[in-house]
């Protein structure tokens, strides 16, 4: 049976560019007092992506944010839990890890918020993150208590506070989780073959998900 592994350390570039990201075109926004025009225009809007055809909106809301708080959360959990598993999975399977899971969230919310809804923020990234770290830190038999009470904690928050996204949480949280199975595998051949299938896998189920929610939303609207 192949077994999961910690790797060679590796520097957390990704990361930092990443935080880096978020924190440019957030500060720019704001700036310039465009904060909400960035949401209108890039934020995930369910009629946008269907009508339109505006799926990089999947992507582009996950580097938006709200307000200075919610910036530094999304970054804060980011810098803290993914430097560690950037050194240990290595720079391309955390690329793969960090935009495959924002997408799972992007897909969680598109298919569950109210359609006339705008939804930004890495949230959905963060939390696969969170999901990862559970699977990797258990099978590495690190602590992962604090983290599991993160999840529980910021899970609650979103069931009460009603502009926070909890659908775009879950949905990270359960895609990175499912990902990092996979991708925190030994790296020898078996492993690389069964990371790469994972995450292809995963992506084309998110694909359809989307595809289908689409499909029904324009059903839905009578197009």
């Amino acid at each position: 049976m192949v077994k999961f592994v910690k790797r060679r350390p590796q520097s957390a570039a990704i990361v930092q560019l990443i935080v880096l990201l978020n924190t440019s075109i957030f500060l720019y926004s704001w700036l310039n007092g465009q904060v909400n025009e960035f949401a209108f225009d890039f934020g995930l809007h369910p009629p946008a992506v269907a009508f339109n055809g505006e799926v990089w909106r999947l992507i582009t809301a996950g580097f938006l944010h709200g307000s200075f708080l919610h910036l530094l959360f999304n970054m804060y959990v980011l810098w803290l839990l993914g430097s560690e598993l950037e050194e240990i999975l290595g720079h391309l399977k955390f690329t793969s890890l960090y935009l495959v899971s924002l997408i799972g969230g992007s897909t969680a919310s598109y298919w569950f918020s109210d359609p006339g809804s705008f939804s930004v923020g890495a949230s959905g990234a963060v939390f696969g993150l969170m999901g990862a770290f559970l699977v990797v830190g258990s099978k590495l038999r690190q602590d992962v208590g604090q983290v599991a009470v993160l999840i529980a904690i910021n899970i609650g928050i979103g069931f009460v506070v009603p502009s926070v996204d909890w659908r775009a949480h879950l949905g990270g949280l359960v895609t990175g989780a499912a990902l990092a199975w996979f991708l925190a595998r030994k790296p020898d051949l078996t492993g690389r073959l069964l990371a790469i299938t994972g995450v292809l896998g995963i992506f084309a189920l998110l694909q359809q998900a989307v595809a289908a929610r689409t499909e029904e939303l324009l059903r839905q609207f009578g197009f």
